[in-house]
């Protein structure tokens, strides 16, 4: 015959539960504000006042408007910029007008630049797939939301661009090295003394 052997389990403090629930509680909230980042601020923000959102997602402001014809895919555009996180860590400024080509950054800044007309200046938020992605590239982090603000200056074909390239490279090596046509003796030569 056997027998069963009651083994007494102490009574738990009040205070140690009590810590146990407050513990829980903190977990979600820490969840729910999780949860309240990246894909759940695009949501928050296209309700904003003036923030329009495309059928790719991509999320923009017009912050200044501009006029006449807007680039394409086969342009190059001279642009200020600064790139931030949601945090608002700046990850990328321009420190002058920057030119690349339209095709030549992530896809959310290719089709936002493609909104502007000349002379304005946009507020893009750009969500993770036309982005970086799932990849951290340098300062930025993987799956971020990127905010930028862009003023576009002027943009000319790539075409043209090529071509008064060559000009001036041709006029620099009939006129010797480091004067520019029409330039003082000395002075450097292309846009930023490059």
């Amino acid at each position: 015959m056997s027998t069963v052997t009651a083994v007494p389990i102490p009574p738990v403090k009040r205070s140690y539960i009590v810590w146990l629930v407050l513990g829980i509680v903190a977990v979600l909230v820490a969840a729910a504000a999780l949860a309240f980042q990246g894909d759940d601020f695009l949501a928050r923000n296209a309700r904003q006042k003036g923030v329009m959102t495309t059928a790719s997602g991509l999320q923009y402001q017009v912050l200044t408007p501009g006029a006449g014809a807007k680039p394409t895919d086969t342009d190059v555009v001279l642009v200020n910029y600064e790139g931030k996180l949601l945090n608002g860590t700046t990850f990328d400024k321009s420190q002058q007008p920057t030119p690349f080509p339209v095709t030549g950054v992530v896809p959310g800044f290719s089709e936002g630049l493609k909104l502007m007309p000349k002379g304005s200046k946009y507020r893009f938020w750009i969500k993770p797939s036309l982005g970086y992605k799932d990849k951290a590239t340098g300062p930025i982090p993987a799956n971020s939301v990127l905010v930028f603000d862009v003023e576009l200056i002027d943009f000319l074909p790539e075409t043209v661009l090529r071509q008064m390239q060559m000009q001036q490279q041709m006029q620099q090596q009939k006129g010797g090295a480091g004067a520019g046509a029409g330039a003082p003796p000395g002075a450097p030569a292309g846009p930023g003394g490059r």
